[in-house]
Parts: C-alpha cells; structure tokens; sequence
C-alpha cells in the first residue's frame, strides 16, 4: 500500500459517513482505504488517503460540509508502517482493494 497521507473523519451515523465520504472525494483527489464502525453503527470512521496536500483539503472540507459535525478528525503525513499494517488489515476485512 503506497500511503503519502492517511485522513479520518469519525461521524454519527451511517448516512453522514456516506455524505463525508462523497465531500471528501468531491474536494480532492483522495481514495478511500477503509471504514469502521463501533457502537453499532452510531460512530463512523472514514479512512483516505492520498497525497497530503490533498488529504488535508478533504478532511477541512468533510470538517465544514458534513450533514452531522465530525466527532474527531486528523490527518497523518508520512504514517508509521504500523498504521500502514492496520490499515491494510482493516481494509481486507472490508473486501476493500489496497493496490
């Protein structure tokens, strides 16, 4: 998985984690890696990534525009393999594409 940047944005509901997902991928050239959900489904963590540039711009445009106000929000540069590894794991549970 090549990662230059990795942005999260943990939303209330499913409904605004499609919405802050679709504002994220309008706004920049980002992709997603994965998506959590805990507390059945009450709490949605998106994951993308791309350059960061191109993350940062997503996440503030997620932060802004987003139906439900994000819980929490950040952007990683440069993410530890560690973060990559959990990244990957997560993603192939999702049956999500890495390459």
């Amino acid at each position: 998985m090549n990662i230059k940047a990795i942005g999260l944005v943990e939303v209330s509901g499913s409904v605004a984690a499609v919405d802050a997902l679709d504002i994220m991928c309008k706004a920049a050239d980002v992709s997603i890696v994965t998506w959590e959900k805990k507390l059945g489904g009450r709490l949605v963590t998106i994951v993308v990534t791309g350059d960061v540039s191109d993350v940062t711009a997503a996440v503030e445009a997620a932060n802004a525009s987003c139906i439900h106000p994000p819980c929490a929000s950040a952007v990683i540069p440069n993410p530890h393999k560690e973060t990559k590894r959990i990244l990957e794991f997560s993603a192939k549970n999702h049956n999500l594409d890495t390459e």
